[in-house]
């Protein structure tokens, strides 16, 4: 028996493999080797290409130039933001998991995720405001908003009302909890992410419906002012900063792409 073919799953896998082909470390890492063998037969050609991955090796893990791609994506440093009295609930997106976790007895969220969680739960705290929580399981796994449930109620002692776990990506994460919130009259909503992820976050949420006071959280850049010897050095977290920064340029380019 033939199974169908579920193109949001095809397309969702399309993108992920064209993302780690591209950035760090692959897309790098092919170009080096891709030069290396190409400099047996054409030799400066293939030096020139190895040695242009290992520039966008540096350029993406060195702090002072992952700030200056962060700087165009995270909107300005602030504090909680002042939530309109009319606001009817928290959304907050999932981030990823770990999928062993065994001193939690199996998958628990990522660290992404629980920068969220945490931020998110100190809003709903402060507001009284039910939570909803956005994450699927792209590859069969426990679904990220079951995980994240279980941490917000577990760990932070936070209630959560809504769970919405069939999302793939930033846009289902939107459509679907259009799906639970609108049919319920709730269409201003205060939205936690990453302050990388929010400016792509923000516009999918508005575009599916959405008022949405934006409450970003732990931003990546750099706080501005004089650099740092240490900020032209590459670094494990400029890496990951600039991985990050990558990737929502590219997830920007997609949206525009695709409107």
């Amino acid at each position: 028996m033939n199974m169908p073919l579920e193109i949001p799953l095809l397309l969702f896998w399309l993108k992920k493999i064209t993302a780690m082909l591209l950035l760090l470390p692959l897309g790098p890492l092919l170009l080096i080797a891709c030069g290396l063998w190409l400099a047996r037969r054409r030799g400066g050609k293939g030096l020139g290409l190895a040695w242009l991955g290992v520039a966008l090796t540096v350029v993406f893990s060195t702090p002072a130039s992952t700030d200056l791609l962060l700087d165009r994506l995270e909107p300005p440093p602030r504090s909680a933001p002042g939530l309109p009295a009319n606001t009817q609930a928290i959304v907050i997106l999932g981030g990823g998991q770990h999928r062993n976790a065994p001193e939690y007895g199996g998958a628990t969220v990522n660290r992404l995720t629980l920068e969220r969680l945490r931020y998110g739960a100190r809003l709903a705290r402060n507001s009284g405001l039910p939570i909803l929580v956005s994450g699927g399981a792209p590859s069969g796994e426990t679904p990220g908003a079951s995980l994240m449930k279980a941490a917000l109620e577990e760990d932070f002692r936070v209630a959560v009302k809504w769970t919405e776990s069939a999302s793939r990506d930033t846009r289902e994460n939107a459509r679907f909890s259009a799906a639970l919130l609108l049919s319920r009259g709730i269409r201003r909503i205060v939205l936690v992410t990453h302050a990388v992820h929010m400016p792509r976050a923000e516009a999918e949420f508005r575009a599916a419906g959405f008022e949405v006071t934006a409450a970003p959280t732990a931003w990546f850049g750099g706080p501005g002012g004089q650099e740092r010897i240490l900020d032209f050095v590459p670094t494990p977290h400029g890496a990951f900063a600039g991985w990050l920064a990558a990737h929502e340029w590219l997830g920007n380019l997609a949206y525009r792409l695709s409107r």
